[in-house]
């Protein structure tokens, strides 16, 4: 079973909680266990799942990945300019696999599926396949 989601992101970099809409679909195939997989269909995005409780947390994690890998390197020779997204993309993956159990997410209490944009604002588009 796979399913295509479609996003729109409004910032440079942001981290999108997508938590309640792959749980909202896994509810509404009737899945009550497997492993699901959520992919990134770009190499300027990717996915992790982080705590959800506190907005500081997607702050001081984007703050520190602009630290790591600034923007504007002139050292880079990308012709895009983009390197830095490429570079926090391959640092947290392009996926994630999760468990479902009594058809929900198997995720602790403070944790939240993020789509992590690292080159928008653009239209983005990720897969989640389910392995039964």
């Amino acid at each position: 079973m796979l399913k295509t989601f479609h996003l729109n992101t409004s910032n440079h970099d942001q981290m999108i909680d997508v938590t309640d809409e792959v749980d909202g679909w896994i509810r509404e195939e009737g899945l009550k266990e497997g492993i699901i997989v959520v992919s990134s269909l770009h190499t300027t995005a990717g996915f992790t799942v982080n705590e959800n409780a506190d907005p500081d947390v997607k702050t001081d994690m984007l703050r520190r990945f602009r630290e790591a890998y600034p923007w504007d390197d002139p050292q880079d020779r990308h012709m895009e300019g983009n390197t830095a997204a490429h570079m926090k993309t391959s640092t947290v993956g392009h996926s994630q696999t999760l468990i479902i159990e009594n058809g929900r997410l198997a995720i602790g209490t403070w944790q939240g599926l993020y789509f992590c944009e690292f080159d928008g604002p653009r239209q983005r588009k990720f897969i989640a396949k389910v392995i039964q």
